[in-house]
């Protein structure tokens, strides 16, 4: 699959041609840029490649290469990045959108305003492409329209419509009736789909999860059978929510594409493993996902970054630097344990799925509840992923060139000829020392320079 063409809007269009008019006027390239000098991670997992021209001509990436066998048109203009690393925008397979606002979560905070504040957001952190994966209300639709129109606000938008959950049971958020479904039976699982389908979401959202036993209804197998069956009758692949080990196993078999997180309660066997790469399916841990509700309590030392406190809004700032909801967040022992625990299981198991060759992606549920900070989550999860002994070149891979192609998407997540020019600026290394992916000093989106220092 591909991306969809890309309608131009008049102004757009008009923007162009006055451009290519002076161009050709003046004998000099249109939009051509050269980021000269730079550190290439291709997002392949290769090597980085040092001394090198990336040339940017319009949206789109030109040519890469040695700094010495880059010919530059006449009038591109160059750009001296010594000393600094671009790798592909980051692609976060497994967000949310508009759920919420400071410190508060509900229907009203899905609104424009506010989803086109958290898609800037993403953006400011390289964060290029988003999928919201399930809870999109009617707006979604046009938000996506705006960004396949290339008049889009912040990252790069697909989604999974509504999506499906349970009738008194997962997933177990305040959101209004027109942002997901809750089937009681097998054909109103199967008009669901039917519905979402005619919307032409990306992908199909279920939820299979009783959240640590505290819901007392889970996803019965014959309406997680039936949505998948309908879902690929229309072309469209499932993402499946899931916690369990057993769960992930049933879902596999009845034909469930992607595994929406990480298996946390107990380590994968062999079983799955298989039976994940015989399915061809996709696996995203968000390794983020269960650290969130109890390490800012903890205030590591990065929690006084400046890295991070820019990431947050001021009601949440305030929040997480009040004793009281601190000690509050870390009062019971048990979900103490069981976080941190998840934290453990899911590396473990992100790390041999990865060492089996399956199909691994990337997200962090970022954007889903206050505490998973569009962004900033993005580069945590990086940070776990090298933390469960993956390579800092395979976690960057599993964030760009892997999360495109579990979209189907061809133009983007590597640095090559023809790709869109969706690129991360940062200063140092990454390829040895994954922080360094927090020292982001530009960010550049379909050939254009979107957005400068996180830190100023």
């Amino acid at each position: 699959m591909t991306t969809p063409p890309k309608r131009t809007s008049r102004r757009r269009l008009a923007g162009a041609l006055l451009a290519a008019g002076l161009a050709a006027s003046f004998g000099a390239a249109a939009d051509s840029v050269a980021l000269r000098h730079v550190r290439v991670i291709d997002g392949t997992g290769s090597a980085p490649r040092e001394n090198s021209t990336i040339l940017i001509e319009d949206e789109r990436i030109a040519a890469v290469g040695p700094d010495a066998q880059v010919t530059l048109p006449e009038g591109a203009r160059e750009l001296d990045l010594s000393g600094r690393s671009v790798l592909p925008g980051l692609i976060s397979n497994h967000s949310h959108l508009g759920m919420t606002d400071g410190t508060g979560a509900g229907p009203q905070n899905y609104n424009r305003g506010n989803i086109e504040r958290q898609l800037r957001q993403f953006q400011r952190y390289g964060v290029t492409t988003v999928t919201s994966l399930g809870l999109n209300g009617p707006l979604f639709q046009r938000l996506r329209d705006e960004a396949r129109a290339g008049i889009g606000v912040g990252a790069d938008l697909f989604g999974a419509d509504r999506g499906i959950g349970v009738p008194e049971g997962a997933p177990p958020m305040n959101v209004a009736p027109d942002q997901l479904y809750r089937p009681a039976t097998v054909e109103e699982a199967r008009a669901a789909v039917r519905e979402m389908a005619a919307r032409k979401p990306d992908l199909i959202k279920i939820w299979v999860d009783d959240f640590n036993h505290t819901l007392a209804y889970k996803m019965k197998p014959e309406i997680y059978t039936a949505v998948i069956d309908e879902a690929h009758a229309h072309g469209l692949r499932v993402a499946a929510h899931v916690y369990y080990l057993d769960d992930a196993k049933k879902l596999i078999a009845a034909g469930a594409d992607i595994l929406a997180h990480g298996v946390r309660d107990l380590p994968l066997d062999d079983e799955l493993i298989e039976a994940i790469k015989a399915r061809d399916a996709w696996y995203i841990s968000t390794l983020d996902l269960d650290e969130a509700f109890y390490i800012f309590a903890t205030q590591p030392e990065w929690t006084r970054t400046p890295f991070f406190r820019q990431a947050l809004q001021p009601a949440l700032a305030a929040q997480l630097d009040d004793p009281a909801w601190r000690r509050q967040t870390l009062a019971d022992p048990k979900k103490l344990a069981i976080w941190e625990q998840g934290v453990k299981t899911n590396q473990a198991n992100l790390k041999r799925l990865v060492e089996a060759g399956a199909k691994v992606s990337f997200g962090t549920d970022s954007g889903a509840t206050p505490l998973r900070i569009p962004g900033f989550a993005e580069h945590r999860e990086l940070r776990l992923a090298v933390d469960a002994g993956l390579t800092p070149l395979q976690a960057i891979a599993l964030a760009t060139g892997n999360a495109a192609a579990l979209l189907g998407l061809d133009d983007r997540g590597v640095i090559a000829p023809g790709k869109r020019a969706d690129l991360l600026v940062v200063a140092g290394d990454p390829s040895r020392a994954i922080a360094d992916s927090e020292k982001i000093e530009a960010v550049w989106q379909q050939g254009r320079e979107v957005s400068g220092p996180v830190v100023p």
